[in-house]
């Protein structure tokens, strides 16, 4: 069934930009009402971070949160297979020169926004870079997932293996892309605010930097309408690590909380963000 899916798939990475957005689309207000769980969970999310906007508004931006997942899910049809000319044509980058005047040792913070496979595969186009990637049940879908992550780049490693590696690659110059805002559980994580309500957060991003010596270049792409990406690159974050992981931990999701704002549709509501609780509390999932 994997291989027949896939074989879909690339047959629909040849289809234009604005017709691969419209089955993106279409996919995930399906997936919406045949997915009930994650329907629940991305409603919770939204409840809690959102207690104020109104209940039918709440749920017109919990299907948008559904089909731009989805559509960034076909998108990558032609970040798998597409010609690296039709890649620079539907990713545009900004900022590239934060990334180039942060100096040798870099680590570019990237939020769980639906285009971010989009922004990381562009910019291992341009510039060296590393990344963790996460074994998949599934071997024919681990087996694509970790060529797509190594099409243009081989410093990839999976997070079972841990961050040896990914700290040599630093210190020798090659920038790491790093995904740190989802709940991985209690070790090595501290409880913030998200949005007002205490999520459990990871402070490897404190621990990297402090490590390396490496700086903080955030970078978040945003979905185009028609078709497409703009992937934002910021400047370097001073007084990264300031030495108090907690707070280093509170500027990161302060961050994140401002691109939501901005586009609050494509921000990955469908994960169990708030999975974790501090001790005593009742889980709300």
């Amino acid at each position: 069934m994997t291989r027949i899916l896939f074989a879909l798939l690339w047959l629909v990475h040849w289809l234009p930009l604005r017709a691969l957005a419209a089955i993106g689309s279409a996919v995930g207000t399906l997936l919406y009402w045949l997915i009930p769980e994650r329907r629940r969970v991305t409603r919770i999310n939204l409840e809690k971070c959102f207690p104020q906007m109104p209940s039918a508004e709440r749920e017109r931006l919990a299907r948008a949160a559904f089909r731009a997942f989805c559509r960034g899910f076909v998108d990558r049809t032609v970040l798998w297979w597409g010609s690296t000319e039709r890649i620079k044509r539907m990713v545009r980058l900004e900022g590239l020169e934060h990334l180039d005047a942060a100096g040798a040792k870099v680590i570019v913070l990237a939020p769980h926004f639906a285009g971010l496979d989009a922004a990381g595969i562009r910019l291992s186009m341009d510039r060296d870079l590393s990344s963790l990637y996460s074994h998949q049940k599934d071997p024919v879908l681990d087996r694509l997932l970790l060529r797509s992550r190594t099409r243009f780049q081989p410093h990839v490693v999976s997070r079972q293996q841990g961050l040896r590696k990914v700290l040599r690659w630093i210190k020798s110059g090659i920038p790491f892309y790093y995904l740190p805002d989802l709940d991985f559980g209690r070790k090595g994580t501290t409880f913030v605010p998200f949005f007002g309500v205490p999520a459990a957060t990871a402070i490897g991003l404190s621990y990297i930097a402090r490590s390396t010596g490496a700086r903080v270049v955030p970078c978040v792409a945003r979905m185009l309408p028609g078709g497409g990406y703009v992937v934002r690159l910021y400047p370097a974050w001073h007084d990264f690590p300031s030495g108090d992981d907690a707070a280093d931990a509170r500027r990161m999701m302060a961050f994140i909380e401002e691109r939501v704002r901005e586009m609050p549709e494509q921000y990955h509501w469908l994960h169990k963000r708030f999975k974790t609780r501090p001790e005593g509390e009742l889980g709300f999932y």
